[in-house]
């Protein structure tokens, strides 16, 4: 919500709080404030100044050294460039220190050779709206020396976040409330004329439920128009457009008062107003010109021959607004239930700041002075005559009811610190009444007071958290490395879930015929296996230097128990010999990961596909999302396929497909893939901060190249020369494509053709095809030299 600081003075006086004072005080009385945006003049230098003198600079054509008389009984020496001013003028003087939009801070400095000390400013520069190219002339009769501030009004808009409990904030007159009791002032009364009331006679309400009070007044003979300039310059001040007189005094009511109001082109209306739900299939355009189909469950504001005026407390209808030609309107306030607001505005996707307010729960005792204040300026603003008495359907709901302090549980909640007769003052400057029997009456607007720890916390808020003595109950003690591995392992645990992976926990004893599935960081040598003196049995007679063998006996038994799929993972130690059993013995952690199988169950209406190294590697991209993986291909003795790991530039595990002798015998009908990580590694990969890049500005372009290489040439070799390569613009690339054919008809049988997908972008700009295609070229230049391919 924005909230102009002009509009709340005219509530409260703010006693000459900054806004630094201000933002902090909304803060820690739990009003967030999101953002702070200045209007007009800041700096107190800057003031009026004359120009005297001004003659042309000895080393610039398009320069002027100006003598200025700024207040300070001597002149001041200042280059401009400006051409619209005459000696005589007076104009803005940013002197030494002065702060203008965009952080700039003036300064002495020399341009070209000469002194300048400040600057004479045009009116977009100090803040004001844009005007004549130039200097700022400002009136002659304005006093040199006085700062421009002062001349010319300023305003700060705050964003404010306010919470769902409070919607008795959403208004400016709700917010000079708080601010009032935060700030122990006086709040302005409201100058709203009381009206009689009638019972409706043009109204029907056939459901109270969703609205239990609606009020009609009808105002004829007024003339649709633009707005006086104090009205306009309310609304605009908080970002709004204004629209004309009619609609601008219902958005100035709902901003001053939270009680959003709608009027009705009284002419459109057949009848009188009929409050009702919905058919179910019937249709409302709405003022967006959106067509909606409704249920039941939607309220609608109709008449008597059933057309759809507008869609209760969410927003008004396409065909019946006011328009320039309106001379009679029916001016709607009334009270809607929060929850049917809030249902229809999700299911239509329909928001406006009627719905925004009416969800969260207005004041049922605000519709009337609402309506009133609106008929007040309407006939101020457009003219015309109000039927004397406001047509009321229904009643006000009560929402409140009195509430008992507890002043033994207040004394100990908020440890001694705050007196009863203080509480008590600061309830009742939250417009709180104590009653005869020691309970307190709740005002309407704060229907979120209903228990006493309600009271308790409007105490606590007002009071200051600050003034509550806090209880030494334990000493910080800052994170252990062990308790960082704790959370880099569970973070990796939640990944690995969510991907659809299950943790296993095996035996760290194998057997020796498991060793042969052993796929540790580094290749075993003689010597490096630890091996059990007295083993139990036979199976647990070596300590495990990897993790993968538990994980692909666990497959095994999944696979006798008809699995399909196999996604498993597991942490732990792993335990070897140093340097052949020459040193001592070793320790450390890693991951292991398998997959293998179907990647998802059968259905009906996609084929099954099996699990492949490509799977396995995404799942470790997924765990490591911010760092490129690459696999390198590197023989391992027992396995059909291996390849080393590597994250960026340092490597992290290995990898390794099980012979498909092996898949075999432990009855696997589809291959199976295992990598083992080095846990310690894969915990700094997730320390720090996670950052996140913008979206590109600017568009890339991307280059497609199919290639001729040896059949036998890995992948990760041409990968190697374009990361080598260097070339600022390639931003990525990828093989999209492979082809080969074993019968050489189409292409030699100790060929393939490899095709490539290259992207290039500068973030800073939008390329040249020239650009482009010589960054294109050199990289094919690059895989012609080192690799010798040939591109088709």
């Amino acid at each position: 919500m924005n909230v102009s600081l002009n509009w709340l003075s005219t509530h409260l006086d703010l006693g000459g709080k900054s806004i630094k004072e201000i933002d902090d005080l909304l803060t820690f009385a739990g009003v967030e404030v999101e953002g702070i945006e200045t209007k007009g003049i800041v700096s107190e230098k800057i003031v009026v100044a004359q120009i005297k003198e001004a003659v042309q600079h000895p080393n610039a054509d398009k320069l002027k050294v100006t003598q200025v008389d700024a207040g300070e009984g001597q002149l001041r020496q200042i280059v401009c460039g400006a051409k619209n001013y005459q000696v005589g003028d007076k104009v803005p003087c940013c002197l030494p220190g002065a702060e203008l939009p965009g952080g700039f801070t003036i300064g002495e400095t020399k341009m070209r050779g000469v002194e300048s000390k400040g600057m004479l400013a045009a009116a977009v520069e100090i803040g004001l709206p844009a005007g004549e190219d130039g200097l700022l002339i400002l009136p002659e009769d304005f006093p040199i020396g006085k700062p421009v501030k002062e001349l010319f009004e300023s305003d700060v808009l705050l964003e404010l976040e306010v919470t769902p409990n409070r919607p008795d904030l959403l208004s400016h007159f709700g917010m000079a409330r708080e601010l009032a009791t935060l700030l122990k002032t006086p709040l302005q009364p409201l100058d709203i004329p009381t009206r009689s009331t009638t019972p409706a006679a043009d109204i029907t309400l056939e459901a109270p439920d969703a609205c239990p009070l609606y009020t009609a007044v009808k105002i004829t003979g007024v003339t649709v128009k633009e707005s006086p300039a104090w009205l306009q310059q309310r609304l605009e001040s908080i970002g709004l457009r204004p629209i004309n007189n009619i609609v601008d005094v219902t958005n100035f009511v709902l901003h001053e008062l939270g009680q959003p109001l709608h009027a009705f082109d009284l002419a459109k209306l057949s009848g009188g107003i009929v409050v009702r739900h919905a058919k179910d299939g019937e249709t409302f355009t709405a003022l967006d010109e959106s067509e909606h189909a409704l249920t039941p469950d939607d309220l609608l504001i109709s008449d008597n021959s059933g057309a759809a005026l507008a869609m209760g407390g969410v927003m008004g209808g396409l065909h019946s607004g006011v328009t320039e030609t309106t001379t009679d309107i029916l001016l709607e306030s009334a009270y809607f239930t929060p929850q049917g607001i809030r249902r229809t505005s999700r299911r239509t996707a329909l928001t406006s700041d009627s719905s925004y307010r009416f969800e969260r729960g207005v004041d049922p005792q605000g519709v009337l002075p609402a309506s009133a204040l609106a008929v007040k300026l309407i006939l101020e603003t457009a003219g015309g005559s109000a039927e004397e008495s406001t047509q009321v359907a229904g009643e006000a709901p009560g929402l409140t009811k009195p509430v008992a302090l507890d002043t033994a549980k207040l004394d100990q909640l908020m440890g001694g610190s705050i007196s009863l007769t203080d509480a008590e003052e600061i309830l009742t400057r939250l417009g709180l009444e104590k009653l005869a029997d020691g309970t307190w009456n709740v005002p309407s607007f704060r229907d979120d007071l209903q228990r006493h720890i309600d009271l308790v916390e409007e105490i606590a808020r007002v009071h200051g958290l600050d003034n509550v003595p806090s209880r030494f109950l334990g000493a910080f003690v800052p994170a252990s490395p062990v308790d960082l591995a704790y959370d880099a392992d569970m973070i990796l645990r939640r990944r690995l879930a969510a991907l659809g992976l299950y943790e296993c926990q095996t035996i760290k004893l194998i057997s020796d015929a498991e060793m042969v599935d052993a796929l540790p960081l580094r290749p075993l040598v003689d010597g490096d296996v630890i091996r059990v003196k007295l083993p139990l049995s036979e199976d647990h007679a070596v300590m495990r230097p990897s993790i993968v063998p538990g994980l692909v006996t666990s497959a095994a038994r999944n696979v006798r128990q008809q699995a399909k799929s196999l996604r498993f993972f597991e942490m732990g130690r792993v335990f070897r010999n140093a340097g052949g059993g020459k040193a001592k013995d070793q320790e450390s952690e890693t991951l292991a990961l398998l997959v293998g199988g179907a990647t998802a169950p059968a259905a009906w209406n996609q084929k099954e596909r099996q699990a492949d190294l490509y799977d396995l590697k995404a799942v470790i991209q997924a765990i490591v999302p911010n760092i490129p993986i690459r696999f390198l291909p590197r023989e391992r003795d027992g396995f059909a396929l291996g390849c080393d790991i590597k994250a960026g530039d340092q490597n992290i595990g290995v990898f390794a497909r099980l012979k498909p002798a092996r898949e075999r015998e432990l009855d696997f009908t589809s291959p199976v893939f295992a990598a083992e990580l080095d846990l310690t590694k894969l915990r700094k990969l997730l320390a720090g901060i996670d950052h996140v890049e913008d979206l590109p500005q600017f568009p890339g372009s991307s280059r497609d190249a199919a290639m001729e290489v040896p059949a036998t040439l890995p992948n990760a070799d041409i990968e190697n020369v374009l990361l080598k390569l260097g070339e600022p613009l390639l931003e990525s690339f990828e093989c999209f494509d492979v082809f080969a054919d074993p019968s050489g008809e189409k292409l030699a049988a100790d060929r393939k053709s490899v095709a490539y997908r290259f992207h290039y972008r500068e973030p800073s700009r939008t390329l040249k095809a020239e650009e482009v295609d010589a960054a294109h070229q050199k990289a094919l230049d690059a895989l012609t030299q080192k690799l010798g391919v040939k591109f088709r």
